[in-house]
């Protein structure tokens, strides 16, 4: 019977490469363990890449509807506060036109339309607002504010009033510049007639926040404060009771008009409410997908942790045969 054996040599190398296989598997399961999920994604998925592959590319394009859901909701809530700062703007205006329109008279009505000076101002401060540097109510046209500054504007309107005499004259005459085309839209809009693109929220769902300075609800708070500012002014000469009057009908008008502007915020607010539910869809979706991949990827840690004390057992039992034959001798075998 013949025996066949390796060389010294050959064992040695044998061990060595032994030795190096064992503390790959050991530290390859230290990392799963740590990590929960399989180091040799290939041998997991039997070579076909394609699931993994779907998942990841949703979870991608998820995590880029995320920066678009966070503008979109940044923007309309901006948009937002706009809308609610020109409304209590016009209501305290309005408010002010309406007692006035009694007893204005004299300096009272030049206190009056200097605070409805101001409060142009105000409105087209809050139009003129602009967020991460996108003016909101320009349309495409976001690189630049939609309305010109106030003294502009009264100015353009004035011209337009020329020959007005009395306070339904500059009524009319307001209404009629403010919704030609040629006239408030050419002279005091600066925005783009294109509205600004919609959202993409989703792969199926966009969102419209095309809300431009040129919407008939602001352009109503517009020409009224536009024209109680202009009472005063000695072009038209009005007398008091004639300023009374306008202070009066542009009061009764503007406060009317607050029903558009609340329209208006609800419009927005609609589009605040698809934004968040979106959103709420796709941080889901993103969730599911999360899970989804990790139960492709994980690894069952209990067997895990069981074929690592059984690698460092065969380890250490590698290092005791290691020992137990560096001290062989010639002596001891005979």
């Amino acid at each position: 019977m013949m025996n066949s054996s390796i060389g010294d040599m050959a064992s040695n190398y044998a061990q060595r490469l032994r030795n190096v296989g064992i503390k790959q598997d050991i530290n390859r399961l230290t990392a799963e363990l740590a990590s929960g999920q399989v180091s040799d994604v290939r041998q997991v998925l039997g070579g076909n890449y394609s699931y993994l592959t779907d998942i990841e590319r949703k979870m991608t394009a998820l995590s880029g509807y995320g920066v678009a859901t966070a503008e979109a909701a940044h923007f309309a809530s901006a948009m937002q506060t706009s809308l609610d700062q020109i409304g209590e703007i016009t209501q305290g205006l309005s408010a002010s036109l309406f007692t006035s329109g009694t007893n204005a008279t004299g300096p009272a009505a030049a206190a009056i339309a200097s605070e409805a000076k101001n409060a142009l101002g105000g409105i087209i401060g809050r139009l003129n607002t602009q967020i991460a540097g996108r003016h909101m109510f320009s349309g495409t046209a976001t690189d630049r504010p939609p309305i010109v500054d106030v003294d502009t504007l009264l100015a353009a309107l004035g011209s337009a009033m020329a020959g007005a005499t009395t306070p339904d004259d500059m009524l009319a005459a307001a209404e009629a510049w403010f919704d030609d085309p040629a006239g408030f839209a050419a002279t005091a809009y600066t925005g783009s007639s294109d509205g600004l693109s919609p959202f993409d929220l989703s792969r199926t769902e966009k969102v419209s926040l095309d809300v431009r300075a040129t919407a008939p609800e602001l352009r109503a708070a517009l020409r009224l404060a536009a024209i109680a500012a202009l009472a005063d002014d000695p072009a038209f000469a009005l007398t008091a009771p004639a300023q009374t009057e306008l202070f009066g009908k542009a009061g009764q008008a503007m406060l009317l008009a607050q029903d558009g502007l609340v329209s208006l915020q609800a419009r927005v607010g609609f589009v605040e409410g698809r934004i968040d539910a979106i959103t709420a869809r796709n941080a889901a979706e993103l969730t599911s997908l999360e899970y989804t991949k990790a139960g492709l990827l994980a690894v069952d840690p209990f067997d895990a942790a069981t074929r690592l004390e059984e690698a460092q057992f065969q380890l250490q039992s590698l290092y005791s045969v290691t020992v137990r034959m560096s001290q062989l001798s010639i002596v001891n075998f005979l």
